[in-house]
C-alpha cells in the first residue's frame, strides 16, 4: 500500500530527506529546520548504496526516528529502499505523486528533474510532515501481485478475443486464427491457475480468509472483489471509519462553490485510490441489480431524486463501502433486513421497559 494511513498522529522530526526514485538509481537531498536543502547525492538501487545512504543520514548524530524520509510511490521502485529504511528505524513517508505535483505547483516550480524533485520532497516533508508509512504484511504482496497480474491477463485475453471477432467477419487465414485461439486458451489456463493460487494464499491467512467470507455474504461482492477489497484496504485497517474509507477511495463528492459566481454541483473528481474506486464501482453494477438494500437506494436516487446514472452508481458504491465496513468490523454476515430487525428489537425493548 503506497499511501500512508491518515489516522496516526504526526511525530516531530529534526531532519528531512527527500528521495527521487528511479528504476536503478535514486537522488537524495536533506534539509534541517529552515535551512536550504543540501547538495544532491546520487545512489544506485543496491544494498551497498542503501548502507551508504544510512551512513549519510546518521552523520548529524541524530537517532533514526528523528529523521523523516519522503519519497513518491513511483511504480514499485520505492519498495526495497522504503522497507530498508523502515527496518532501520527511520521515519518513512510514501506519498502520492499528485501530492508532490500540487506542492511543487504551490511553490511556483515549473522545472522538473531528479535533483529538484528530491529537494521538493524534502521541503514537503518539512512543511507537512506526512504520515509515516508502515510496511504491509506479507500476504499483501502475495495477493496484490497476483491480482494485478490477473487483471492484466484478463485485458490481454479480451484484446485477443476482439481480434478474433474482427477476423470472423472476413476471410481469415486459418493459421492466424489458430494462433489466436491457442493464445486465448493459454491465457484462460493461466487465469485458472492464478485463481487457485489466490484462493490458496487467502486460505492460509485465517483472519483475511474470515473477512473475505464475510464480504461474500453481501450480494454483489464475489470472492474476487472481496479479495481486492481486503488487499487494497489492508484488511480494512487503512481507515478507522467507513466515511474515511469513502474519502480514501475517492468516492466522496467534493463541493465546488466560491462566492456568488461559482455554483457547480459536487463531483468525485479523480483523486483517491483509483484501483479501489474502480473495484467498488464495478461491484456496484451487480449490487444495484441483486442486492435489495443497494437496489432500493439506487432506485430512490434515480426515480425520486432524479439523479443521473453515474451519480447514482457512485452513490451505490459509497453505500457498498459502508455495508462492507460494517460487516467486517462487526464480524457479522450481511443481513438485508438489518434495519427492520433493529427497529423491532428497539420496539420490543421499549415495550419491556414500559411494562
Amino acid at each position: 500500500m503506497a499511501l500512508s494511513s491518515p489516522c496516526i498522529a504526526k511525530p516531530s522530526y529534526s531532519l528531512y530527506c527527500g528521495i527521487d526514485i528511479a528504476a536503478k538509481t535514486f537522488t537524495a537531498k536533506v534539509c534541517k529546520g529552515d535551512e536550504e536543502p543540501s547538495k544532491a547525492l546520487n545512489f544506485k538501487q543496491t544494498a551497498e548504496d542503501f548502507a551508504q545512504l544510512k551512513k549519510f543520514l546518521l552523520a548529524p548524530e541524530l537517532p533514526p526516528d528523528q529523521i523523516l524520509v519522503v519519497m513518491e510511490a513511483t511504480g514499485t521502485y520505492w519498495t526495497l529502499l522504503a522497507s530498508y529504511l523502515d527496518h532501520n528505524g527511520f521515519g518513512v513517508s510514501v506519498i502520492n505523486p499528485v501530492a508532490l505535483h500540487d506542492f511543487a505547483k504551490s511553490l511556483l516550480l515549473k522545472s522538473k528533474n531528479d535533483q529538484l524533485d528530491a529537494q521538493t520532497l524534502a521541503r514537503l516533508g518539512r512543511s507537512h510532515k506526512p504520515t509515516r508509512w508502515t510496511p504491509p504484511p506479507a500476504i499483501y504482496r502475495e495477493l496484490s501481485q497476483r491480482l494485478s497480474q490477473r487483471a492484466d491477463l484478463m485485458e490481454m485475453r479480451q484484446q485477443l478475443k476482439n481480434q478474433l471477432h474482427a477476423l470472423s467477419v472476413c476471410e481469415a487465414v486459418p493459421s492466424v486464427v489458430a494462433r489466436l485461439e491457442l493464445l486465448i486458451e493459454t491465457l484462460s489456463q493461466q487465469l485458472k491457475e492464478l485463481d487457485k493460487e489466490i484462493k490458496k494464499v487467502v486460505s492460509e491467512e485465517p483472519l483475511w480468509a474470515a473477512e473475505v467470507a464475510l464480504l461474500e455474504t453481501i450480494t454483489g461482492i464475489g470472492w474476487l472483489t472481496a479479495c481486492w477489497l481486503v488487499t487494497l484496504t489492508l484488511n480494512f485497517t487503512t481507515c478507522e471509519k467507513a466515511e474515511s474509507l469513502v474519502h480514501y477511495a475517492g468516492l466522496a463528492p467534493t463541493p465546488r462553490k466560491s462566492g456568488t459566481s461559482v455554483r457547480n454541483r459536487p463531483m468525485i473528481g479523480h483523486g483517491g485510490h483509483g484501483p479501489l474506486r474502480a473495484v467498488l464501482y464495478m461491484a456496484a453494477s451487480s449490487a444495484i441489480r441483486f442486492n435489495p438494500v443497494i437496489k432500493a437506494y439506487y432506485l430512490h436516487l434515480r426515480e425520486n431524486k432524479g439523479k443521473a446514472y453515474k451519480v447514482a452508481r457512485c452513490a451505490a458504491a459509497r453505500k457498498l463501502i459502508h455495508l462492507a465496513f460494517a460487516v467486517v468490523t462487526s464480524k457479522q454476515v450481511f443481513d438485508p433486513d438489518y434495519l427492520v430487525h433493529l427497529k423491532a428489537k428497539k420496539l420490543a425493548e421499549g415495550l419491556a421497559v414500559a411494562v
